[in-house]
């Protein structure tokens, strides 16, 4: 869940930020699968290295699962949640290669949400309004960086 979220949340904002601040195509996707990649990576590590902690920390031995297998599954929830934005990207030119990625990013977080908040049965609709929500800022902060500093 989280690796999916944040991969859709970074790689739109910085697809949106560097598409808005710059019109050559082959920057803009070379900059997303440089993101995209470095991310998943970085988040991969960290959830390697934070589970490893709580494995360290818990003396009881009841946390068994596979801290590789972990790592790999955020890794590669990442990479998809990259996706929606970097597809269109890839496949449109722009400035509607723009729009398509941030609706589709708005759309998975829609849904992601939904399902999460279903998944703990817990107000899904609100659940999925809030990662609308965290997905609409992080594209606002790209898009106004990208415009500011536009090349």
């Amino acid at each position: 869940m989280f690796g999916l979220q944040d991969g859709i949340v970074s790689t739109t904002g910085v697809v949106v930020g560097i598409s808005t601040g710059i019109n050559d195509k082959q920057i803009i996707v070379l900059a997303a699968l440089v993101a995209v990649t470095v991310e998943a990576s970085s988040m991969a590590a960290g959830q390697y290295s934070s589970e490893k902690a709580v494995h360290q920390m818990d003396k009881t031995g009841r946390h068994t699962d596979n801290l590789y297998i972990g790592a790999l599954i955020m890794f590669i929830a990442y990479m998809i949640g990259g996706s929606f934005s970097i597809i269109p990207t890839v496949i449109l030119d722009q400035p509607i290669a723009r729009i398509i990625a941030i609706v589709s990013s708005f759309i998975g977080l829609f849904i992601i949400g939904y399902i999460k908040g279903q998944l703990v049965e817990h107000k899904p609709l609100r659940s999925a309004v809030e990662l609308f929500i965290i997905g609409s800022v992080a594209t606002i902060v790209g898009v106004v960086v990208g415009y500011y500093l536009r090349v």
